[in-house]
């Protein structure tokens, strides 16, 4: 081949172009690649830090589907924290944005003011700050004491409505999704209100045949965010409960008991187990998601 034809030309062309990816492909491979890997491999070991990995195959995960009580009770607490808040949430945003759709004055105010949970809910200040209105003692049960004379009980210390003030609290983080939702309402062409209007539908049926029809692309891809987000839910349920899960599990969240394995009880390759276990679990819901959008998602085709 010569050095000074198209080819050469065509081939230095493109190792100019991998040396400017170069940079980011060794980070993919260092931070993204290795990590994946390394935990793959870990969690067919036994291994605590203080000694190299011992290989043990699958018993990490004859173990969790067998023999890890604590396993099963994270669950129940996840797929129940995930069923409430992700359906309660998008509700809440959808009549929100349906809300802030009329043409509202002010309404970038109005977007900034509701998106501002979501930017601040995840935070460890905000779990703190939901910790103290809960407590026994908090503003909660003092609101209910000046207004109706109640004194409630210590909401975050009770293993029955723990769970729910974390319920509440991802509620609260509706911005995200009513911005998306906001989006996706003002593509809905105004034409179709009217028509519909002409032909004596009233609003109520026009959100439920044109609004929430043409909205499903937007529910779909919320829903699929959402989810994916619930279960992956951490830093509520750690600062709240003090990192333990309590009160008697009420709110281990599923990522609260990997951390506990991991950083905790120094398990960290049971934890890589737990780790990819939940990787298949939000496959699995994320594929179903898309096998049934085909009978519920409408496009524009």
């Amino acid at each position: 081949m010569s050095f000074a034809g198209p080819a050469w030309r065509r081939v230095k062309r493109q190792l100019l172009s991998y040396s400017f990816l170069l940079p980011w492909l060794l980070g993919f491979a260092a931070l993204t690649v290795g990590p994946i890997a390394t935990s793959i491999y870990l969690s067919f070991t036994d291994y605590g830090l203080m000694a190299p990995p011992e290989w043990i195959g699958i018993e990490n995960y004859v173990r969790i589907a067998s023999d890890d009580p604590r396993f099963w009770t994270a669950m129940n607490v996840t797929f129940t924290f995930v069923v409430l808040s992700v359906p309660l949430k998008l509700i809440f945003a959808l009549a929100l944005a349906v809300a802030l759709n009329k043409g509202l004055r002010g309404l970038a105010i109005f977007r900034a003011v509701f998106y501002l949970p979501s930017l601040l809910g995840g935070t460890v200040a905000i779990a703190f700050l939901w910790r103290q209105i809960f407590a026994g003692d908090g503003l909660l049960n003092r609101g209910l004491e000046y207004v109706f004379g109640y004194h409630g009980p210590s909401w975050i210390s009770n293993p029955s409505t723990a769970l729910y003030t974390l319920v509440l609290l991802a509620i609260w983080q509706f911005g995200s999704s009513m911005i998306i939702f906001l989006a996706g309402l003002r593509q809905i062409p105004v034409d179709m209100y009217e028509a519909a209007s002409i032909d004596g539908a009233g609003r109520a049926r026009q959100f439920f045949k044109i609004t929430l029809p043409l909205l499903t692309p937007v529910i779909f891809f919320n829903a699929v965010i959402q989810t994916i987000d619930a279960f992956k839910a951490f830093t509520s349920a750690f600062v709240i409960s003090g990192g333990e899960g309590g009160p008697i599990d009420s709110t281990l969240f599923y990522t609260l008991y990997l951390f506990q394995e991991a950083f905790v009880n120094l398990h960290i390759g049971y934890a890589s187990a737990l780790a990819w276990v939940l990787v298949v679990i939000i496959s699995i819901f994320t594929a179903l998601s898309f096998l049934s959008a085909k009978y519920w998602v409408h496009y524009d085709d």
